[in-house]
């Protein structure tokens, strides 16, 4: 979390980004969400069917919006047990685990998005929220 005043998300995605590289050594992907969308993320509740056991909500993060034909490819991929909804530059998969089998791997999103992402749950997105409000940050959200 921090504050800045720059208006240019994509200008300070890239700057951070060249930051990380220069001092770790190594490209490190960045995507920055304001305090609002972070809120709406954590408030979503993508899916119809409530949520059984075994199953959980994750919330992949994108720097950019999918275009209809890597929206269509993602779509494909789901199954009675990988669901998807796509909002912006978040994908919300919805994932169950079948007895005696893992979740769903990353590969194939890697494949069909062909970017950099990466994933949160919805409660790691919810405790950031409740643990920052935007009152005790004091954040501008005009980025």
């Amino acid at each position: 979390m921090f504050e800045t005043r720059a208006k240019d998300v994509r200008s300070l995605e890239k700057t951070l980004e060249s930051g990380l590289r220069q001092a770790l050594g190594f490209s490190v992907p960045v995507f920055i969400r304001t305090h609002a969308e972070l809120k709406e993320i954590a408030a979503s509740e993508p899916f119809d069917k409530p949520l059984i056991l075994n199953a959980e909500v994750n919330i992949v993060l994108l720097a950019h919006n999918l275009d209809q034909k890597d929206r269509a490819k993602l779509m494909a991929l789901a199954t009675e047990t990988d669901r998807f909804r796509v909002h912006g530059r978040e994908v919300y998969w919805w994932r169950r685990k079948k007895p005696g089998t893992s979740l769903f791997s990353t590969v194939p999103l890697a494949k069909v998005l062909g970017e950099p992402f990466t994933i949160r749950s919805t409660n790691t997105i919810r405790r950031l929220v409740a643990k920052w409000p935007l009152e005790a940050l004091n954040i501008h959200t005009n980025l």
